[in-house]
């Protein structure tokens, strides 16, 4: 059982290690792409709350004049993460002709691959959580996005963090996406 940690500590490390720098493209963006997360009945949870916040203030500083928020449903729920993250920005300001709402993916493979016809020819900002933020990097070059992060800073667990980084390192491999 030792030898089991010591490999995923191990691999932990790799995925932090490699992480560490992330190449970028030269273009600043003019559209976001937030990934999605809970939704409870309509409203965003805390964690999305805070990725659609991040966007919201992109769109406000004038960095970006379009957003696509992306993520499915649950089973049983109403809603999906797209419409109601797209919904909370229009609440908020955004025209809904600044938005695209796609809302049939359940990962973060998807919400890129499903997300992606409804990006503009360009540069991206994959706006996610500081932890996820390198394995949605990689995910979104290798399916041919220019895409640069925006990280969403917060509190994160340290189980969160590890099975981030985790993730990143099993992706990398090829083990994963």
């Amino acid at each position: 059982m030792r030898s089991w940690r010591v490999g995923l500590a191990g691999l932990a490390l790799l995925g932090a290690l490699v992480a560490a720098r992330v190449p970028e493209t030269a273009a600043e963006p003019r559209q976001a792409l937030v990934l999605g997360a809970a939704q409870y009945d309509g409203v965003p949870s805390p964690v999305f709350r805070a990725r659609l916040d991040a966007a919201l203030e992109l769109y406000r500083s004038g960095r970006t004049t379009r957003i696509v928020v992306s993520g499915g449903r649950a089973p049983g729920d109403r809603f999906s993460e797209g419409a109601s993250g797209c919904r909370y920005l229009e609440e908020r300001g955004v025209p809904a002709a600044a938005l695209a709402c796609e809302t049939e993916s359940h990962s973060t493979w998807e919400n890129l691959l499903r997300a992606r016809p409804l990006l503009e020819p360009g540069p991206v900002w994959i706006v996610t959580d500081e932890p996820h933020l390198p394995r949605a990097l990689l995910l979104a070059r290798r399916l041919g996005l220019e895409a640069r992060g925006w990280p969403v800073r917060g509190h994160f667990s340290s189980s969160y963090r590890l099975r981030e980084r985790l993730l990143y390192a099993l992706a990398r491999l090829g083990f994963t996406h």
